[in-house]
C-alpha cells in the first residue's frame, strides 16, 4: 500500500514523487486514518489506526444511568459527529472542561448546578461555541509564544464571555518605525570592565550626564521622571552587564485574560514581581504627532485608542499600539497603578524617541492584574523630571490636538478619579 515517508526540509515522498508539504503533522495523520493507511513515519500503525482524536464535545445526555456525549472528531466535519458512551472516551481533560463550562453556564442561567439528563439546544449551542473559542484562544496563545523573543511565556484565558482573539493585531517585540521616521544607531559605547562597580567615565549614564539606573539586582533606583541610559551594542560589557535590563525583555510569565467588569482584556502576572523590577515595554508603531492626530479621530469613533505620546523633551512622535504591539497592548488603566513609566535610551539616543518601560511600583503578587495610569503625571521636582508627562491618548477629540474626551473610569480603586481624563 503506498504511504508517506518523511524526508528532509519538510518534503514528503509519495510513490517516488517529492513535494513540499504544506499540511500540518496532524492533518497528515488524519489523512492516513481517512484512507486507512499505516505510516510509521507519522506514527500511524495498524494498532492505532482506528484511534480517533476528540476535538471537542458538542452535547450530553443520560439514558438510564449511562452517559453519552456527542463527539466532534478532529479531522472530520461536524456532520460526522457521533454519540459515544462515556467509557469509550479517554479524553479526561476535555471531559472535565466540558462539565466545568456546563456547570458555570447553568449557574449563570440560574438553573440547578446538577447536569440535566438532556441539554436544551441553546445550552448545547453555547458549549460548542465555548469549545471553538477555547481552541481559537489556544491557537492564538501558540502564535504569541512563537513570535515573542523574550523569556516570559504568555498564556490566554477567557472565562467571562465568548470573545475570541482580537482581530487585526500583530505581536511585535520592538518598535515598528513608521513612514518618514529614522532611528539613528548609537555611534559609541562604554569601555567599562564592570559597569556597576567600576564605571569608566561614568559608563553610558555618566557619558550622558545622568545617574546609573539600577542596583545589583536589576531594580531601578531612580525616581520617576529621570531617564535611564543602558549599555548598548557598541559597549565592551557583555549580556550579563547590570546596566542591561530593559533590553533583555519580559522575564515574567504573564496571562492575557478577559475581565469580568467590562474593561475588555487585561494582563496579570503568574509569578511574584519585586518592587522596582522591570516588567515590560510599551511597544508599537512610531508615528508622527500629525499622523497620531489623524488616527486619533478614527479611534475616537471606535471608542478607544492606544496612542502613547513620546513627549520626553518635545511632542513630535507617538507610539500607536492599536495594530502592532506586544502584551502591553492589553494592560488596563488604574488610578492606583502598580506599574510606573520610565523613558529608556539604549541604541538610539534621540531624546525625542525614548523607549517606554514599565517598572513595578511595589511588590506584585502572582495572580494580580498589572495596570498603569493612562494620565500619569510626575511631580516637578526639577527641570529634568518635568520632561516626563506620560499622556496615554484615549479617544482624542477631532480637531483638538491632545484634548481628551471625558471618559468614565472603571478601575474600581478607592482613589479612583471617576474619569480617565
Amino acid at each position: 500500500t503506498p504511504g508517506f515517508a518523511r524526508m528532509p526540509s519538510n518534503v514528503f515522498c509519495v510513490l517516488g514523487c517529492s513535494v513540499c508539504c504544506k499540511s500540518s503533522w496532524n492533518q497528515l495523520q488524519d489523512l492516513c486514518r481517512l484512507a486507512k493507511l499505516s505510516c510509521p513515519a507519522l506514527g500511524i500503525s495498524k494498532r492505532n489506526l482506528y484511534d480517533f482524536e476528540v476535538e471537542y464535545l458538542c452535547d450530553y445526555k443520560k439514558i438510564r444511568e449511562q452517559e453519552y456525549y456527542l463527539v466532534k472528531w478532529r479531522g472530520y466535519p461536524e456532520s460526522e459527529s457521533t454519540w459515544e458512551p462515556r467509557q469509550n472516551l479517554k479524553c479526561v481533560r476535555i471531559l472535565k472542561q466540558f462539565h466545568k463550562d456546563l456547570e458555570r453556564e447553568l449557574v449563570r442561567r440560574r438553573h440547578r448546578s446538577k447536569p440535566p439528563r438532556h441539554l436544551d439546544p441553546s445550552l448545547a449551542s453555547y458549549l460548542v461555541q465555548k469549545a471553538k473559542q477555547r481552541r481559537a484562544l489556544q491557537l492564538w496563545e501558540q502564535e504569541l509564544n512563537a513570535k515573542r523573543n523574550h523569556l516570559g511565556r504568555i498564556t490566554v484565558e477567557n472565562e467571562v464571555d465568548l470573545d475570541g482573539p482580537p482581530r487585526a493585531f500583530v505581536y511585535i517585540n520592538e518598535y515598528r518605525v513608521g513612514e518618514g521616521i529614522t532611528l539613528n544607531q548609537v555611534a559609541v559605547g562604554c569601555e567599562c570592565k564592570d559597569c556597576l562597580w567600576a564605571p569608566a567615565g561614568g559608563c553610558c549614564p555618566g557619558a550622558s550626564l545622568h545617574k546609573f539606573a539600577y542596583n545589583d539586582q536589576g531594580q531601578v533606583r531612580l525616581r520617576a521622571g529621570l531617564p535611564i541610559y543602558e549599555c548598548n551594542s557598541r559597549c565592551r560589557c557583555g549580556y550579563d552587564c547590570p546596566n542591561r535590563v530593559v533590553q533583555k525583555g519580559i522575564r515574567y510569565n504573564l496571562c492575557i485574560f478577559r475581565t469580568d467588569d467590562g474593561r475588555g482584556w487585561g494582563v496579570r502576572t503568574l509569578e511574584k514581581i519585586r518592587k522596582n523590577s522591570f516588567v515590560m515595554e510599551y511597544v508599537g508603531e512610531i508615528i508622527t504627532s500629525e499622523e497620531a492626530e489623524r488616527r486619533g479621530q478614527i479611534y475616537d469613533r471606535q471608542g478607544a485608542t492606544y496612542l502613547f505620546d513620546l513627549d520626553y523633551v518635545e511632542d513630535v512622535y507617538t507610539v500607536d499600539a492599536a495594530y502592532y504591539g506586544n502584551i502591553s497592548h492589553f494592560v488596563n488603566h488604574s488610578c492606583d497603578p502598580n506599574l510606573q513609566v520610565y523613558n529608556v535610551f539604549i541604541d538610539n539616543l534621540d531624546e525625542r524617541l525614548p523607549r517606554i518601560a514599565f517598572f513595578a511600583t511595589r511588590t506584585i503578587w502572582a495572580g494580580e492584574e498589572l495596570t498603569f495610569d493612562y494620565n500619569m503625571q510626575v511631580d516637578p521636582v526639577d527641570m529634568e523630571s518635568t520632561r516626563m508627562d506620560s499622556n496615554f491618548g484615549l479617544a482624542v477629540l477631532p480637531g483638538s490636538p491632545k484634548k481628551r474626551v471625558r471618559i468614565e473610569c472603571k478601575c474600581g480603586t478607592e482613589s479612583c478619579r471617576k474619569y480617565l481624563f
